[in-house]
C-alpha cells in the first residue's frame, strides 16, 4: 500500500489485452499475496519443532514470528518512498524473489541465527509487496471490474490461514520443518514466474509524500483507529502464535490433529472475513467491538473449556470467525477517519498492524517463557476487553467519522 500520492490521475487498465490474460495478472498478484502470508504465519505451526532442533524454548522460537512484523513496518512507508518511480511490476518480482531466498535461507539454516536473518528479509519482503499489491487491481483490470478484483487480491490472507499454515504444518510433521520452508519457496518461484508472465509493465504514474500522514495521526478517528488496531492485534497474536504448545501440553492433541484444528480455524476465518465485512459498513463500532469481544471470549475460556479436545475446537471456531472479521474492521475504521486519502490510510493501516504483530508476538512469548500457555491465552483476552471499552468510549464521546451526516 502506498502513500498519498500526486498527480491525482492515473492510466486506466491496458485495453488491449484480453480479460483472460488480465484476470491472470490478478491471479498472480493474490497468489503472491497468498504467499506472503503464509510464509510470515507459517512457524506458529512450526515453532516447537525450530525451537527443538535449536534446543530453544517456545518463547525464543517466536522471534521468528516477531521479527517480520517489525521490518514490515518500517519497509512499506520506506519502499513507497524509495522506489516510487520504480516499475511496479518490478517491484513485485523483486519482493517475491526476495520471499522464494528467504524460505530457501530457512531450509538450509545451520543455526537460528540465519533463520532470524531469513526472516528479516520476509519483513522487507511483505512490506515492499503490499506497498504494491494492496492497490494495484485498478491497473490490471477495466474499471468494472476493479472491485471483484480487490475481493479477490485480499481473499488471500485469510486463505493464507486456511489452507497454507496448515499444509505446511502437515509437511512439516511428515517431513520436517524444513521442508516445509523448502516446499514454500519452490512454490514462491513458481508465483515470480506467473507474475513475469501475467503482469504487464507497470510504470510508476505517481510520487509519494509522507507530509498527508502526519495530518493523519493528528486525527482523533486514526488514533481510536490505531489504539484498537494495536490492542485487537497484541490480544491475537501474543495468544495465537503460541496455540500449538496451548494445544500440545494443555489440551494434549496430537500434531496430526492440530493440523486439522488449524484447518478449522482458517476456514472459521474465512466466514467471519466475509461477515465482518458485511457488518462494518453500516455497523462499524459494533463490528470491531463484536470481533474483540469475541476473540475475548474465546482466549479467556480456553484454559477452562480448552482442556478437552471438543471445548477447544469448539472456541477455536469462535476465535477464527471474531479474528476473520478483524482486518477489514481495522482497514474501514482507518480508511472512514481519512476519506479523502484511502492510500495513506493503507500505509497507516498495514505499518500499524504488522508492527503489532511483532509485538505481540514478543510480549506473547516472554509471558510463556515465564509462566504457561494457559496465561498467555488469559493475557491476550484481557487486552481484547480493552478493546471493546475503547469502542465504547467512541460512541459514549458522539465521535463521527468525516462526511458522516
Amino acid at each position: 500500500m502506498s502513500t498519498a500520492t500526486t498527480p491525482a490521475v492515473r492510466p486506466s487498465a491496458p485495453t488491449d489485452r484480453s480479460v483472460f490474460v488480465s484476470w491472470m495478472a490478478v491471479v498472480s498478484v493474490t497468489l503472491g499475496i497468498f504467499a506472503i502470508v503464509t510464509t510470515e504465519i507459517l512457524p506458529i505451526g512450526l515453532l516447537t519443532s525450530i525451537g527443538s532442533s535449536f534446543t530453544l524454548s517456545d518463547g525464543m522460537a517466536g522471534l521468528a514470528m516477531t521479527i517480520p512484523g517489525l521490518l514490515a513496518a518500517v519497509s512499506a512507508p520506506v519502499v513507497a518512498v524509495a522506489m516510487g518511480r520504480v516499475d511496479r511490476r518490478v517491484m513485485l518480482g523483486v519482493f517475491i524473489l526476495l520471499l522464494a531466498l528467504a524460505n530457501f535461507l530457512a531450509a538450509v539454516a545451520s543455526n537460528f541465527g540465519l533463520v532470524l536473518v531469513s526472516r528479516i528479509i520476509v519483513g522487507v519482503a511483505i512490506g515492499g509487496f503490499w506497498s504494491v499489491g494492496a492497490g494495484i487491481a485498478g491497473r490490471l483490470v477495466p474499471a468494472g471490474s476493479v472491485g471483484r478484483a480487490t475481493a479477490v487480491i485480499f481473499s488471500a490472507v485469510p486463505l493464507g490461514s486456511v489452507l497454507g499454515v496448515p499444509l505446511g504444518t502437515f509437511i512439516g510433521a511428515v517431513a520436517g520443518w524444513r521442508t516445509a520452508f523448502l516446499a514454500m519457496g519452490v512454490f514462491t518461484l513458481a508465483v515470480l514466474a506467473l507474475l513475469l508472465l501475467a503482469v504487464p509493465p507497470l510504470p510508476s504514474d505517481r510520487t509519494t509524500r509522507l507530509a498527508v500522514l502526519g495530518g493523519m495521526l493528528r486525527s482523533r478517528n486514526t488514533c481510536f483507529a490505531l489504539v484498537m488496531t494495536f490492542l485487537v492485534v497484541l490480544a491475537h497474536f501474543g495468544t495465537y502464535t503460541y496455540v500449538v504448545p496451548f494445544l500440545e501440553q494443555v489440551t494434549h492433541v496430537s500434531s496430526s490433529l492440530i493440523t486439522v484444528y488449524l484447518l478449522v480455524y482458517g476456514a472459521a476465518g474465512i466466514v467471519g472475513n466475509f461477515l465482518g465485512g458485511s457488518a462494518v459498513g453500516r455497523h462499524p463500532r459494533a463490528a470491531f467491538a463484536s470481533a474483540a469481544g469475541l476473540i475475548a471470549g474465546a482466549t479467556l475460556l480456553l484454559p477452562v473449556l480448552g482442556r478437552s479436545a471438543e471445548g477447544a475446537l469448539v472456541l477455536l471456531v469462535v476465535w477464527g470467525v471474531a479474528y476473520g472479521a478483524v482486518p477489514v474492521c481495522s482497514q474501514t475504521w482507518f480508511a472512514k477517519a481519512s476519506p479523502g486519502f484511502p492510500e495513506a490510510s493503507g500505509v497507516v493501516f498495514t505499518a500499524s498492524f504488522q508492527a503489532t504483530i511483532s509485538i505481540g508476538a514478543l510480549i506473547g512469548g516472554a509471558v510463556l517463557d515465564r509462566t504457561s500457555p494457559s496465561a498467555v491465552m488469559a493475557s491476550g483476552g484481557l487486552a481484547a476487553v480493552l478493546v471493546v471499552l475503547v469502542a465504547w468510549a467512541h460512541r459514549a464521546r458522539r465521535i463521527s467519522w468525516p462526511g458522516a451526516s
